[in-house]
């Protein structure tokens, strides 16, 4: 079934964004190339030394991650610093970030190191992932930005050579660029000030000691910060129910407001369900309750980018169906985007191969996941269903891309003639169609429903 996930097309270098000469300001430079004065080890023992003018980080087996970071901590400011790292290793950069200790209640310590460094990471990856410039939270929630968002941008590092690195933290506004190019942008407010550290990550096999990744050049604004221009890199915003004036300008709206049913109603029906929705503190809750429906929204959708948060519970199943036919002889039925705890929930191990699993293709296509994208039932996962004027379609869980398909295709019609939908003409072909939320009487949450239709 893996077969079935498609390339995306290479795009074009025309689409890449470079960044335009930093405006004028009062730079600190944070390393006197001389020493590490102004700096502390944490996390692991890793060598750092000083070496004509640069910082080196040098690997060290069976010692965690290790960090060298600024003594002093640094809310909004634009960091610029030069890098060069072998194809071998993977490292990045803190920035806002923190120790907890073992007592903390924020559950990111480990028996190894009791004060473990989190936070937002810029990360160095020489990989033929090319993930570089993306953005990752260091023991806390994973990635927040990978560069699958913005794979354009993955041609700017330069392997075996001297990067730059530009990041512009300016309020909840998270931008970086790699060698000119930019890469990310994200709208966050976890972490509003901490320090900057620069990683050199563990190893374990005898045959990665000794790897060397080296730093120089690194300066900081911390006054009369003016942010880079407007660019079209795709914007992840973990504010809640919120949409920032970048994602405006690009035509990103929210598909419910937060605090009321408007735009929404009973799949089938004119008006909202009387029972089994409740709107909580921007939540959207459906519960163990009868009595309740599926919701539509009052808007039909033929291509889209849609966002959305969910939270689960012990058990629960739902799901966001999309190209929806209200009037099928089923009911209400469209291509599913599945919500499900796979631990407890049995039709996790119904279906084929996995493919009523989370994020999957309902009863069509399994999402290929890792393990590392999962969050803890109560926390909030952060899905996303890409629909382009193609055909294409795709699946998001947490940052990581985890299934593509075409409708339209021999594949995908020999998928649905041995699926669950194979007597309902049309399925899953309509030109468009509006967005629903499953009622299964399972408690779910939903926040932050926001979309950009696509041309």
């Amino acid at each position: 079934m893996r077969k079935l996930i498609l390339l995306l097309p290479i795009v074009a270098a025309s689409h890449i964004v470079h960044a335009q000469k930093p405006a004028a300001g009062q730079w600190e430079y944070l390393f006197n190339g001389k020493d590490l004065t102004g700096f502390k080890q944490l996390n692991g023992k890793a060598r750092y030394t000083v070496q004509n003018g640069e910082i080196v980080g040098t690997t060290v087996l069976n010692t965690p991650n290790s960090f060298l970071a600024t003594e002093k901590e640094y809310g909004d400011f634009i960091l610029e610093v030069d890098f060069k790292v072998n194809d071998s290793m993977n490292s990045g950069i803190q920035f806002r970030s923190e120790i907890k200790d073992a007592n903390d209640k924020c559950n990111v310590t480990d028996k190894k190191t009791p004060e473990r460094v989190h936070g937002y990471q810029l990360e160095i990856d020489p990989s033929d992932r090319a993930w570089t410039g993306g953005i990752y939270d260091e023991a806390r929630r994973g990635w927040l930005y990978s560069m699958e968002n913005n794979p354009a941008a993955k041609v700017a590092f330069k392997h075996n050579d001297w990067n730059h690195y530009r990041v512009e933290c300016i309020g909840n506004s998270i931008r970086t660029w790699v060698n000119g190019i930019a890469c990310a942008h994200l709208i966050d407010d976890m972490t509003p000030k901490g320090f900057i550290a620069f990683q050199v990550h563990a190893i374990k096999d005898e045959k990665n000691v000794g790897e060397q990744i080296r730093w120089k050049n690194i300066r900081i604004q911390t006054k009369s910060l003016k942010p880079s221009p407007d660019d079209n890199v795709f914007v992840v915003n973990t504010l809640i129910n919120n949409i920032s004036k970048d994602e405006q300008r690009m035509g990103v709206r929210l598909l419910w407001d937060g605090k009321t049913t408007n735009g929404w109603r009973a799949a089938g029906k004119d008006v909202f369900p009387d029972k089994g929705w409740h709107i909580m503190n921007g939540e959207l809750h459906v519960m163990r309750e009868a009595g309740g429906a599926d919701i539509v929204t009052t808007e039909a959708f033929s291509a889209f980018d849609l966002q959305f948060e969910f939270q689960m519970t012990d058990t629960a199943n739902s799901g966001v169906k999309y190209f929806v036919m209200e009037k099928s002889p089923a009911g209400p039925v469209g291509l599913e985007y599945q919500v499900l705890d796979d631990d407890k929930h049995p039709d996790a191990k119904a279906g084929v191969l996995g493919d009523r699993t989370l994020a999957s293709l309902y009863d069509l296509i399994p999402a290929y996941k890792n393990g590392r994208e999962k969050l803890p039932i109560g926390e909030w996962n952060r899905g996303r269903i890409v629909a382009f004027p193609d055909g294409r379609i795709e699946h998001w869980l947490n940052g990581w891309k985890v299934l593509e398909y075409q409708r339209g295709t021999q594949y995908f019609y020999a998928l649905v003639a041995h699926s669950k939908y194979a007597k309902i003409p049309g399925f899953g072909m309509v030109p468009k169609g509006p967005i629903l939320l499953q009622y299964h009487q399972e408690h779910v949450a939903f926040r932050s429903i926001k979309i950009r239709e696509l041309k």
